[in-house]
């Protein structure tokens, strides 16, 4: 089958799924077509665009009978799990001068770092047949094949470990009232030094109810089979996805920005861009933390106590606790009720403290500078 041919009958695929066409009308389709899946890989590597394209074949596609594997990669990004706190979770410092993007994703599990050395492989199929060891088999029968030699084992956790100890591959998964996706990593030759730079907490004294990450030794795939390349990789994951489900699905690249085959996903895409869903999804919290305070005069040190209730990405309470001879009672009052009703963000948090900050001179402006700027360090 060529290559336009393949896209034609992709397209005509999800035309007829996204249009809801009748149980009957839908099985005929693939029966003509000779399969009952479909494997897919994004040729995108910009994760809002790869997690809109997981989200739009999850809310389109009627998945009753028939599977989608979907492959993908990302450019270097932190992702974090639907109710996790990404103040806790990561280094947002750290991330914002290597230029690396925070996404959220709409399945739960914990925090993982992409980028181009990761693969990303996304199952869809019907909740009635969601099943997460079966997927995970795939990924390690696929292993063991190609490297006889490694030691790969899916968990009760749904991780894949290398020796018994090494993480290469974690789960998350979301399950919706008719179908279901379950997405896994895998580690094949991921920068390790960004990984455990960007997912090092940043934001001390931080108290939530939102899902922690679980930490965990990982390597790579190339440590231990250095010959291992991706083609030969995805090549055999395909062919033993096939294998395990009774299909005959080639390899499809697709463009998940493609509007005229999936309507609607840029508004999608736009979503899981915005601050409003990254930051204000997290769940309520409480932050209370010292703050260091150093100057050139006298008093040279002293140390003050920050106090903050957080709902939806928003500072709704606020008490800082000051000594008198580091700025006026006065002063530190003001601090707290202008960052009330403001995004828990630095650049909002800035803006507001900017105003105050005109106000004085001298001395007291110099003290009060540094007292802004350990407020803001402790917001990412």
């Amino acid at each position: 089958m060529s290559e336009s041919t393949m896209m034609s009958q992709i397209k005509r695929t999800f035309s007829l799924l996204n249009q809801r066409a009748c149980s009957r009308s839908s099985s005929s389709f693939f029966t003509d077509s000779d399969s009952a899946g479909l494997v897919l890989q994004s040729h995108s590597t910009d994760v809002y665009q790869n997690l809109a394209l997981e989200d739009w074949i999850d809310a389109n596609v009627e998945l009753q009978g028939r599977g989608i594997l979907l492959l993908w990669r990302n450019r270097p990004a932190v992702v974090i799990g639907r109710h996790q706190n990404p103040w806790t979770e990561c280094n947002l410092p750290v991330m914002r001068r290597a230029g690396i993007p925070l996404a959220r994703r709409r399945s739960g599990g914990g925090t993982v770092f992409h980028d181009l050395g990761n693969l990303n492989l996304t199952f869809f199929t019907s909740k009635k047949a969601y099943d997460r060891q079966r997927n995970l088999k795939v990924v390690t029968d696929t292993l063991r094949r190609l490297r006889p030699g490694l030691d790969v084992q899916a968990t009760d956790r749904f991780d894949i470990l290398l020796n018994g100890r090494y993480k290469i591959s974690g789960t998350a998964s979301r399950l919706s009232r008719k179908s279901s996706y379950h997405h896994c990593t895998l580690l094949h030759s991921a920068d390790r030094s960004a990984l455990s730079s960007v997912l090092r907490p940043s934001c001390p004294g931080i108290q939530s109810n939102a899902t922690p990450s679980v930490p965990s030794p990982v390597a790579n795939l190339l440590d231990h089979a250095p010959s291992l390349q991706w083609e030969e990789l995805l090549g055999a994951l395909v062919q033993q996805y096939n294998t395990e489900f009774g299909l005959h699905s080639a390899l499809t690249v697709i463009d998940p920005t493609n509007e005229s085959m999936f309507p609607g996903v840029g508004e999608m895409e736009m979503e899981l861009r915005s601050w409003d869903w990254t930051f204000g999804k997290t769940p309520k919290f409480t932050m209370e933390t010292q703050l260091e305070l150093t100057n050139e005069q006298p008093p040279a040190r002293c140390s003050a106590r920050l106090q903050m209730e957080v709902k939806n990405g928003q500072i709704e309470s606020c008490h800082l606790d000051v000594p008198v001879e580091w700025v006026p009672v006065r002063l530190s009052s003001e601090l707290s009720s202008v960052l009330i009703g403001e995004r828990f963000c630095p650049h909002r948090a800035a803006a507001a403290f900017s105003a105050l900050l005109r106000s004085e001179s001298g001395a007291t402006h110099t003290r009060l500078h540094r007292l802004c700027d350990a407020m803001l360090t402790v917001m990412g």
